[in-house]
């Protein structure tokens, strides 16, 4: 016997309605490539992105073609989030910040029909335009009077796009496990992997992070104000685009410039309350603010993912500011498979008992099952003890990667588990605690030490900002952990003095045996620090005791 209830399809075009519906002046405001400021209502927004799907229509476009965007976070990519999907068109989101020639490899494995840009990224699509092999041309999003002189034929303008369209469009219905947008993942070895999210996954992903306790004690509504710091190219604004709408929140987007005084400007301008970065951002910030004697206005919560933040940072930002800093775990391929609250009955209790939560990366979300796996294959006991690859599951997890199957690189689905590549500790309340990526773990005499663990550590030292620890070959231990450190301006810290510091907080054994200082270390697109450019680099390097 099935249940009789009408069965309709979860499209996200359905976000984009209800808040033009519920919600129709709550403002979507962007900073535009030139510093100027945007800003529409969720009734407006609608509009706009019927009015793209209806010239998108208009342009050939068929159901299920690819169309790329290499932007940055303005209210013209917004509107691409529902005028390209709600279509039945597949949204393909590029970093602007790979390399070439992996902007190339996936523009072309994607199958990119049209290519929208920006005045930020014009030179670099011109500069790529002759690997482009299936591009049937160019939209650039700007008015007219905006639109340059350039080498990229055809050049199309997105407001003209609009002005031609009269807005009399009906979305179309169709199955929900319809593509909506595609994400190319930004690894550090072989070619970028695409996840592929549907209009069902998208959907479930902005109602899982709309439950109660998924944003800790922040309730959702038109009174908050949603910044993703996130580029919109990240896991897709790390859901913020959809997750806004559906609240009836504010959003503001920082468009291109993430300059401290940039971002505290539309912060404390627009009134934001909950914002979402990776750490590196947080940093930044706290020592602008530090710097300058400033706070964050009406700021309450911040969101981090995508890399352990250190503690110093979360006491910073808790006790310092008055922020609740939170965490939660997900990736390119899982989404909002975490959520960031704090499990019941801590809301209120001192810091000191809340920041042990805290430093772990959220508890695991309604909908998705986490499970550590041992070096033989053995599930490990989520006691909170144990260390083990950390594999999930779920209706928003990737079951594979465009055009290709199973694990890719260390990293996909076998068994029905999305392998993670994350080693984890896993908590009887659902709490989950990374302790390394399983490529960065360094193995010594049969034991794991923990590289993130190691550099959080280091950059609670007043004169470190930023660090880096790597694993080099011992003849003896087969790996030992180098440390390397970029000291704060003005500072200097040597290696006695870092070795001093760790040594009440870690066992001799995980100390490491040497420690180098840079200028600055490098990172990967995504604002990661690259380590395996740090590996090639020091390859050769002889550690004192070897």
């Amino acid at each position: 016997m099935r249940g009789l209830i009408m069965d309709l399809p979860l499209l996200v075009s359905e976000m984009i309605d209800y808040a033009a519906d519920c919600h129709p002046q709550v403002q979507v405001v962007a900073r535009q490539v030139d510093g100027r400021i945007h800003r529409h209502g969720y009734g407006e927004a609608q509009q706009r992105a019927k009015r793209l799907a209806q010239a998108l229509q208009r342009l050939g476009v068929a159901p299920g073609e690819r169309i790329g965007a290499l932007a940055w976070n303005t209210h013209r990519y917004f509107g691409m989030f529902y005028g390209v999907s709600g279509l039945g068109a597949v949204l393909h989101t590029i970093n602007p910040r790979l390399f070439d020639e992996q902007i190339v490899y996936i523009v072309n494995h994607a199958e990119d029909a049209w290519l929208f840009i920006d005045a930020g990224t014009l030179p670099l699509a011109e500069r790529l335009a002759p690997q482009f092999t299936g591009l049937k041309g160019y939209v650039f999003m700007g008015a007219p009077a905006e639109v340059p002189a350039s080498s990229l034929r055809p050049l199309l303008c997105y407001e003209d796009l609009l002005a031609a369209a009269d807005g009399r469009f009906e979305w179309p219905s169709f199955d929900e496990r319809t593509a909506c947008t595609i994400c190319y993942t930004s690894g550090t070895t072989g070619n970028p992997k695409g996840v592929v999210y549907s209009h069902r996954s998208a959907t479930l992903s902005a109602l899982m992070v709309g439950q109660f306790d998924m944003l800790g004690d922040h309730r959702s509504g038109e009174i908050e104000v949603y910044m993703p710091i996130a580029p919109l190219f990240h896991g897709n604004g790390w859901m913020m685009p959809y997750l806004a709408p559906m609240h009836g929140a504010k959003l503001v987007l920082p468009g291109r410039n993430y300059e401290p005084d940039r971002l505290l400007e539309l912060i404390e301008g627009e009134g934001v309350t909950v914002a979402a970065g990776v750490p590196t951002v947080w940093l930044t910030l706290v020592n602008h603010l530090k710097a300058t004697n400033r706070r964050f206005g009406k700021l309450k919560a911040v969101l981090m993912s995508g890399a352990k933040p250190p503690e110093s940072l979360i006491r910073a930002l808790e006790e310092d500011f008055g922020v609740d800093a939170m965490q939660t775990w997900g990736m390119t391929e899982s989404l909002t498979a975490g959520k960031c609250s704090l499990p019941p009955g801590l809301a209120d209790r001192p810091f000191a008992e809340r920041l042990p939560h805290k430093l772990r990366q959220g508890r695991r979300a309604f909908g998705t099952r986490f499970r550590i796996i041992g070096d033989a294959g053995e599930e490990l006991p989520q006691d909170g003890r144990a260390t083990g690859h950390l594999q999930v599951r779920g209706p928003i997890v990737a079951a594979g990667y465009l055009k290709q199957d199973g694990v890719v690189g260390g990293t996909g689905v076998a068994d029905g588990w999305l392998h993670t590549g994350d080693v984890a500790r896993l908590y009887p309340d659902g709490g989950i605690e990374l302790a390394d990526r399983s490529k960065d773990v360094i193995k010594s005499g049969g034991e794991w030490i923990s590289s993130v663990e190691l550099e959080n550590l280091a950059m609670g030292h007043p004169d470190v900002l930023e660090a880096a620890a790597i694993a080099v070959a011992h003849p003896k231990w087969q790996e030992r952990p180098l440390l390397i450190v970029v000291r704060r301006p003005g500072t200097h810290v040597d290696a006695a003095g870092i070795l001093d510091y760790l040594k009440p907080w870690q066992a001799s054994w995980w100390l490491p045996d040497a420690v180098e200082f840079l200028d600055e270390l490098p990172h990967t697109a995504t604002g990661k620090v690259h380590k395996l450019s740090l590996r090639e680099r020091f390859k050769d390097f002889r550690l004192p005791n070897a």
